[in-house]
C-alpha cells in the first residue's frame, strides 16, 4: 500500500506534461546553425545548416491574421522541397539533404517573396 501512494503523485506530475507534445518544437523548429537569413517587407527567410542538412522557415514579421505563406528549399541536382499554406506564423520547416551541395531557398508570404540564389556551396 504505501508503494502506491509514493507512485501516484509521481504519475500525476508528468501528466502535464504528456498532455502538450506540440510545445517542445515551438522552440526551435530547425536543427542545425544560422546560415543566412534574407529580410523582406512582410518577414524573413531563415536558412539553417547542420552536418548533412539544411532546413529552412519562413517567418512572419507580424503574425497573427492568416495568409498565404510559403518556403521552399532545392539541393542542387536534387528534389525540391516545399511548404505553402495559410498561416498564422510561419510556413515550414523543409528540410533537404546537402551533404556538399549548393542549395536555393525561396519565401514568400502574400505577395512578397525573396530567394537566396545557390548559397553553401
Amino acid at each position: 500500500m504505501p508503494v502506491r501512494l509514493l507512485v501516484l503523485p509521481l504519475l500525476l506530475g508528468l501528466v502535464p506534461l504528456l498532455a502538450a507534445p506540440g510545445t517542445a518544437q515551438a522552440a526551435s523548429v530547425c536543427t542545425g546553425r544560422p546560415a543566412k537569413t534574407v529580410g523582406f517587407s512582410t518577414g524573413e527567410l531563415r536558412v539553417y545548416k547542420s552536418r548533412a542538412h539544411v532546413c529552412a522557415v519562413t517567418v512572419a514579421k507580424k503574425p497573427g491574421k492568416r495568409r498565404t505563406m510559403s518556403v521552399t528549399l532545392q539541393p542542387r541536382g536534387g528534389r525540391t522541397v516545399s511548404d505553402k499554406g495559410s498561416y498564422t506564423k510561419m510556413a515550414g520547416p523543409v528540410t533537404v539533404n546537402a551533404l556538399n551541395r549548393c542549395v536555393r531557398a525561396t519565401g514568400g508570404i502574400g505577395k512578397k517573396s525573396v530567394s537566396t540564389g545557390w548559397i553553401l556551396c
